[in-house]
């Protein structure tokens, strides 16, 4: 009885493997085995003995011929069997064509020696194989079979054998199916060598086939390997060979000295039927899952596209393998929808990069900051010391290429609180004019890794595929962290704004340097910024001169002034991690730097206080070049109402600027002068003088003391008649045995000596009538350059308390050598009272009242002077700042107060 089947394979002329159809419920066929009776062919080899002459070109004219195919076959009897496989003797017939009979035409059988009387089929038979001989066909050909190695096993040399044929087509036959995507090849070299090889599909992976008797396979392995079997087995194909099966990057080990890989049992390559890649069609039809880390080597031809395109479809469908997936992140559930509450897609800005895989963006539309992961993307950690170098190469990476630009960002899940983690949106970002996604920019320098997602899970990056493509990339060119370099500890910066004294050493140089460039690390304040200059790898404090800025609280307990939160804020949104500009002017005591700051050529100071968050600072600003634009844009933020203007009252303002009525305890106009202190005078109570620091004056007194030097290098007798006089301009030696002007203050002929004001400096003195002279007319022109000044508001304590000569000694320590800024509150005759402000004091920059006479009663050193200070009801606003500090003395205990309240009288 004639019998249908498919030819499954062959396994050599005169054998072939036969299955019957699939069941209705997609079970697999059975097989058997047909022998082909009365013809004899060569046969295969293996890898304990080699090929028969002519056993390939035989075995492959039958499988052109039948396998595939649909065959009638005959079977005459059957052989017992070891397994579940039938074996038969008999005929087969394709299209009415007798195989053996078509094999013994073409030369490619024998047939075969039988003891039995030849039947008629046997005569017809040996007629053709006469024929065939007689032509030289086939195993009949007089020049014999062509010589050919047959490479049995894989090659010994793995990686050479890669290096040589990655990405070239080979030609091949699948010789075997293990599972749905892994096949045994025999490799159709263009030498004529055979090579047989174990190729796993890339891209794909298959339900494993179990190899242990009485064990199960895995789900629908059974399947996906009929399915491949159905489609490959015996075909010819196109083999492109891609990698060594090294699935995971391992950042940060070092590779240069590693022992070279032992020989590969298999090689992951694409193999091509003419019909396209099986590797989609397992997917699409549900029965491979796609190999996320395969997609670079998929990534050029567009193979992982092709992909996940088939893996979309056999999710839609849910066939096989997808018949439970999961559905999408809950938190995000369509292309335009919201995650959280807020949009999913957005344009924005991005102000601050935390480390080489976070960043914080401003989105466009609601103003919002959002604190943003990379998808996908897990940057080097700074905190491990092998990692740190590539964790600040990667943040700085960040920094140049998005800090204050424009993006596009598409949240693609939300990744939940974790323990000490916080919940994050983990989002892909795209930049400039090409879209391009900065983790993979960042992936593919070597200066970030691709988290390994389970197979499962679906929050991954939207272009995950060129995030492994990108790594593969850096891995193959070792860059960065796979580079297996260990790089030399990172120097954390040097501070100079440590302390007043290291700052000022650096203050000269930065002035003939003029601007200096440096990156803003860090926004204390609306006006105070902390910057990094990578060139010296050095930090400091800069504090913008001219303007006070509200402070910001400085942690929890304290309270941040009116608008101090909003500047800060500013500030950080629009100069953090910006590459910006400096010049320094002068240093506080603190060591922080007072000094502008730009961002390309806008002014910060003026933008802040065009913003109304903050203030002009005038005895500050009055001596800047750009003042004139610094309160043009107060008066523009005043006259818009913005922030500390919003209850600005303009009438109100020309009502308190008006020239107060006559009256000699009536409040000054402001009048800042830049002085110091010449002379300290502690005996008779206390007073001092001072040096106005104007430019011509100092000029000219400069010049003035060289003309006055030479004319008494030369010896001038006084004329004999010669007696000064109480008010006397005279010329007299001081104690340092140099000649000054001076003005007689009283004289006694008895004793020959009189007391003497030294008019350009302030100190008095003793000086015997000999070391006097009269002042010669032509430096008589001159005004006396120091003038008597005392303290506004008020009195140190009295001679005769114990804190009197602390309270000098802390007024010297304040005031002497030093540049200060001087406010005269009233005159009294020719004597100046003076509000002192020390401008490298950091807190005088902020707060325009604060100055050292407050400082001296803040320290239990001084009194409010309610009597000999008529005029301090004139000034309430600084009379409220005084009682303050008063306050604090009394509190701490300071100076006088160290044993409870008690103030002096009045």
């Amino acid at each position: 009885m004639s019998l249908k089947a498919i030819v499954k394979s062959v396994i050599s002329g005169d054998t072939l493997v036969l299955r019957g159809r699939a069941g209705p419920q997609g079970q697999n066929p059975k097989e058997r085995i047909l022998h082909l009776a009365d013809v004899v062919a060569p046969r295969m080899g293996n890898q304990t003995r080699e090929d028969e002459p002519w056993a390939f070109e035989s075995r492959d004219f039958l499988r052109a011929l039948a396998v595939g195919k649909e065959i009638s076959f005959t079977s005459t009897h059957s052989f017992p069997s070891n397994d579940d496989v039938t074996r038969d003797f008999g005929t087969a017939e394709i299209g009415g064509m007798d195989v053996a009979s078509e094999m013994l035409k073409n030369g490619w059988a024998k047939v075969k020696e039988s003891k039995r009387a030849p039947t008629e089929d046997d005569i017809r038979k040996r007629v053709i194989e006469a024929e065939a001989k007689a032509t030289g066909k086939g195993l009949w050909n007089s020049h014999g079979p062509q010589a050919r190695a047959v490479h049995q096993t894989m090659p010994p040399d793995s990686q050479a054998f890669v290096s040589e044929w990655k990405g070239k087509s080979i030609d091949a036959l699948v010789e075997q199916v293990r599972d749905g995507s892994t096949l045994r090849v025999r490799l159709l070299m263009p030498d004529g060598e055979h090579q047989m090889v174990n190729i796993a599909l890339a891209g794909v992976r298959c339900a494993r086939i179990s190899l242990k008797q009485g064990e199960p396979s895995e789900p629908w392995a059974e399947e996906a390997k009929f399915f491949t079997e159905s489609r490959l087995l015996q075909r010819s194909v196109r083999v492109i060979i891609l990698s060594l099966p090294t699935s995971t990057a391992t950042p940060f080990q070092a590779g240069a000295n590693s022992a070279p890989p032992p020989p590969a049992s298999i090689f992951i390559g694409t193999v091509l039927h003419p019909a396209g890649n099986v590797a989609e069609h397992l997917v699409a039809a549900g029965l491979a899952r796609v190999v996320d880390w395969h997609a670079g080597m998929l990534a050029a031809g567009g193979g992982m596209e092709r992909l996940r395109a088939a893996e979309k479809v056999a999710k839609e469908k849910r066939a096989y393998m997808y018949a439970n997936v999961p559905t999408a992140s809950a938190s995000i559930t369509q292309s335009n929808g919201a995650a959280n509450g807020n949009p999913r897609v957005f344009d924005g800005t991005v102000i601050r990069v935390w480390s080489g895989d976070q960043i914080s963006v401003i989105d466009k539309e609601s103003g919002k900051e959002r604190r943003l992961q990379l998808s996908s993307t897990k940057g080097p950690k700074l905190s491990d010391p092998k990692q740190a170098y590539y964790a600040q190469e990667a943040r700085e990476f960040l920094r140049k290429k998005l800090i204050g630009k424009h993006v596009k960002v598409m949240v693609d899940f939300i990744r939940p609180r974790d323990g000490e983690y916080e919940e994050r949106e983990c989002a892909t970002v795209r930049y400039g004019n090409q879209n391009s996604n900065v983790a993979e920019q960042l992936v593919e320098k070597g200066l970030a890794s691709v988290v390994r997602h389970r197979r499962d899970d679906e929050d991954r990056s939207s272009d995950y595929d060129k995030l492994m493509a990108a790594e593969q990339a850096a891995v193959a060119e070792t860059r960065g962290i796979h580079s297996g370099k260990e790089q030399p500890a990172v120097k954390p910066p040097v501070n100079i704004s440590e302390s007043g004294a290291r700052a000022t050493t650096f203050v000269n140089g930065f002035k003939r340097q003029g601007k200096v460039s440096a990156v803003v690390e860090y926004v204390a304040s609306g006006s105070r910024f902390k910057l990094f200059l990578p060139k010296d790898n050095q930090s400091l404090t800069l504090v913008l001169n001219g303007i006070r800025a509200p402070r910001t609280a400085r942690n929890p307990s304290e309270r941040s002034e009116p608008f101090g939160q909003e500047a800060a804020e500013f500030a950080t949104r629009r100069y953090m991690q910006r590459d910006v500009e400096f010049e320094v002017d002068t240093v506080d005591k603190s060591g922080g730097f007072i000094g502008t700051l730009w961002l390309k050529n806008e002014n910060v100071a003026i933008s802040l206080v065009k913003e109304g968050l903050a203030s002009v600072h005038s005895f500050s600003a009055d001596g800047l070049s750009w003042s004139t634009q610094l309160y043009a844009a107060e008066a523009e933020a005043k006259q818009a109402r913005q922030n500390l203007w919003e209850n600005y009252d303009e009438e109100a303002e020309k009502a308190a600027q008006a020239p107060p009525a006559e009256d000699d305890s009536g409040c000054l106009k402001s009048e800042y002068l830049d002085v110091i202190i010449s002379d300290v005078r502690a005996q008779n109570g206390f007073s001092f003088s001072v040096q106005i620091l104007n430019t011509e004056g100092i000029a000219t007194l400069e010049k003035l003391m060289r003309d006055f030097s030479l004319h008494h290098r030369v010896a001038h007798p006084a004329p004999s008649n010669f007696v000064p006089k109480a008010g006397d301009l005279v010329s007299a030696k001081f104690s340092d045995g140099s000649w000054y002007r001076a003005r007689i203050r009283r004289a006694s002929p008895i004793k020959k000596e009189a007391e003497v004001t030294f008019i350009d400096y302030g100190n008095q003195d003793s000086v015997s009538f000999s070391n006097i002279r009269p002042l010669d007319p032509k430096f008589r022109s001159l005004p006396g350059q120091a003038q008597d000044a005392r303290l506004s508001f008020i009195r140190l304590v009295a001679s005769e308390s114990e804190y009197h000569a602390d309270a000098v000694q802390r007024f010297r320590q304040l005031c002497e050598g030093r540049k200060l800024v001087a406010n005269i509150d009233y005159k009294e005759g020719t004597t100046l009272h003076l509000r002192l402000i020390d401008p490298n004091d950091p807190v005088a920059t902020q707060d325009p009242l604060a100055c050292i006479n407050a400082d001296l009663l803040r320290e239990g050193l001084a009194s409010i002077d309610r009597k000999g200070c008529k005029y301090l009801g004139a000034y309430p606003h600084i009379m409220s700042k005084l009682q303050t500090a008063v306050a604090e003395a009394k509190r701490d205990r300071a100076g006088m107060f160290e044993f409870g309240d008690v103030e002096e009288d009045e």
